[in-house]
């Protein structure tokens, strides 16, 4: 009992474990995750619908999204922005590795009779066979994935871009950061709990990393035949920590805001937005 609870508490060494695919494809979980994608009343798995709509709205006005207009949306979830685009005539494709994801994004596609290209894979290892005017990741996934990831979806990101074209991504400031502390949790559910449908044991821990400016939340999870542990890294920018990163594969911010509807960036904010062009 010693040696499980001390490996629940474990802190592990910054991005050791990647446990993303799990929590998107296990059968029960990512019934629920779609459930909080749906949901339009929280900032779940994807924003409230309010915020959605305002975030829309801005894009299209701000990127001038037309029926020339060529847009991939990285981590698309459910569709809930690539459905706005397709309405507004775009060319509109979205990458997500969740199977109950794109499922719901195809049938609503197919039930609103818009033309959206889905393809169900890891973004981190999407090959571009065509170039966009338009990139969005949203929901700061991009501050989910460690260095060496980001650096293989900053050159992917250069690769699918009309040389002209933009590329909008929103992450956790270092402000974010400061929010944060430290904790345990622990939970018992009886069952139809958000991890299992069986009864399970719940343990949390919340761990920062002040040097690297990473949070992480580690879940384990304690079934009666099984345990399984869920590691949710956050890493935590300035701006020059991000432009250092986007020099280095030929990005360079074109704009700054605190969110993906364009309000204008202050530095207390929890988040950044930034639109992002090809290095001239």
């Amino acid at each position: 009992m010693f040696r499980e609870l001390s490996r629940m508490n474990h802190r592990p060494k910054p991005f050791e474990y990647y446990t993303t695919p799990l929590l998107w494809n296990d059968p029960y979980v990512s019934q629920q995750m779609l459930c909080c994608h749906l949901d339009e009343t929280t900032d779940l798995a994807s924003r409230n619908k309010q915020f959605i709509h305002k975030s829309c709205e801005w894009i299209l006005d701000h990127f001038a999204i037309s029926s020339s207009s060529k847009i991939c949306d990285f981590g698309c979830g459910p569709g809930l922005y690539t459905s706005f685009f397709a309405k507004h005539g775009a060319r509109v494709t979205g990458i997500d590795l969740s199977e109950s994801s794109i499922h719901f994004a195809h049938a609503q596609a197919k039930r609103q009779k818009l033309s959206i290209r889905y393809l169900l894979q890891n973004y981190l290892e999407y090959t571009p066979t065509e170039k966009f005017d338009l990139i969005t990741m949203i929901f700061c996934d991009f501050s989910t994935l460690s260095p060496q990831q980001r650096k293989t979806l900053l050159h992917c990101f250069y690769n699918s871009l009309e040389n002209d074209g933009a590329l909008l991504l929103d992450l956790y400031s270092s402000r974010y950061f400061d929010t944060v502390s430290e904790k345990r949790a622990y939970e018992y559910v009886a069952g139809n709990g958000f991890w299992s449908k069986d009864a399970y044991y719940a343990f949390t821990n919340t761990f920062k990393y002040e040097k690297e400016k990473i949070i992480l939340e580690k879940h384990t999870i304690v079934e009666e035949s099984k345990t399984k542990e869920i590691f949710n890294w956050l890493q935590c920018f300035t701006l020059p920590a991000i432009e250092q990163e986007l020099h280095a594969c030929g990005l360079r911010i074109q704009e700054v805001y605190s969110d993906v509807a364009g309000s204008p960036y202050h530095a207390e904010a929890n988040e950044m937005a930034l639109v992002i062009k090809k290095a001239e």
